[in-house]
């Protein structure tokens, strides 16, 4: 699970890697790419760690990616790094243009590179599919050669393949391509301090598809370096809640399909990230693989429960709320689990 950051020179992409990192992308120029991950900020979590005062706490986190495409061929350079991502942050500059049909068709030109990009993929198989003789055609490119003009005339529309609404399985079977549009995609504006409305405009003037959030990373990179009594106090005095770069890791987060589960204790919280709809046994081996080798039952308590009884598991027990879950339960989000193996 990766989250690759795309955004024109100068749009502050390598400024958010590092505000919701804490690493400093900027200054390892020296580097193609560079990696860091992000915590999600998450009020369950934190609640937990509260009641339990671990040694040990252990957030969720994205993995996001940040590449200096620098040089003679800058659009290889991302190709190379970002295609494996599972997902586009797409940082669009909005403080420095002076209007939003500006801000509108710098998002366009590069979402233009990455449908020309994918029509170019889809043109090439095309051809070495047609030179092919029948009898060497694989099932899975038979498969391909009737689903590819589907994907080629809506790219040829100038639209990407994530808003036509194809199935999963046609989408899993075209995993091995890589394909830029299909990935999921959060737009971030990154707007002027005195114009914090700017992205509110932007999405409605852009009617987009893909969900849109608006950030001063003016504002934020200030934020980042303060303790957390003092960005309270900050944002109070701004009339804000949370800081916006939290919007964007739990939005990014949500956006591939993610969710966490808590095994909690004195000795550590834990939040383990898990693909939405997995079954008890595959959470359990996102602990260990003996965790899902020798899974007998899960005990699970829901966080809304844990709280409403106290925060005591005794509590949540004796009211009848703990349940033993088998192999076939699917976890929900913000459960509490302790598993039970044998192996």
């Amino acid at each position: 699970m990766e989250m690759g950051i795309l955004g024109l020179p100068q749009s502050g992409k390598s400024t958010l890697f590092e505000i919701m990192t804490g690493v400093k992308s900027s200054t390892q120029h020296n580097e193609t790419v560079v990696r860091g991950l992000a915590a999600v900020p998450d009020e369950r979590f934190d609640k937990l760690v509260e009641i339990y005062k671990p040694v040990k706490v252990s957030p969720a986190k994205v993995p996001f990616v940040d590449v200096h495409a620098v040089g003679e061929h800058p659009w290889e350079a991302i190709r190379q790094n970002l295609s494996g991502t599972d997902g586009i942050l797409h940082v669009v500059d909005g403080f420095s243009l002076p209007d939003i049909q500006l801000s509108i068709d710098a998002y366009r030109k590069l979402e233009d590179e990455l449908i020309l990009s994918d029509l170019l993929i889809i043109e090439k198989k095309l051809e070495r599919l047609i030179k092919m003789s029948k009898k060497a055609l694989t099932p899975q490119d038979i498969a391909q050669a009737e689903l590819l003009p589907r994907f080629q005339e809506c790219l040829e529309a100038g639209k990407p393949l994530r808003t036509a609404g194809f199935a999963s399985a046609q989408v899993f079977s075209m995993r091995s391509f890589s394909f830029w549009t299909i990935k999921p995609e959060l737009v971030v504006v990154n707007v002027a301090e005195d114009n914090l409305s700017f992205a509110d405009d932007f999405a409605k003037a852009a009617n987009l598809t893909e969900p849109v959030i608006g950030i001063c990373c003016k504002i934020e990179a200030e934020l980042s370096g303060l303790d957390a009594a003092d960005q309270k106090e900050f944002l109070a005095s701004l009339g804000i809640t949370e800081p916006a770069f939290g919007r964007i890791i739990r939005g990014a987060f949500s956006l591939l399909g993610r969710m966490s589960f808590f095994t909690v204790g004195e000795d550590e919280v834990k939040a383990w990230v898990i693909p939405r709809e997995t079954k008890a046994p595959k959470a359990a081996g996102a602990i260990h693989n003996d965790f899902e080798r020798g899974f007998i039952k899960a005990e699970v308590m829901s966080y809304d429960d844990f709280i409403a009884h106290g925060g005591s598991t005794a509590q949540v027990k004796s009211a009848g709320r703990l349940r033993l879950e088998g192999k076939e339960y699917i976890v929900q989000d913000g459960d509490i689990i302790t598993f039970r193996f044998n192996v």
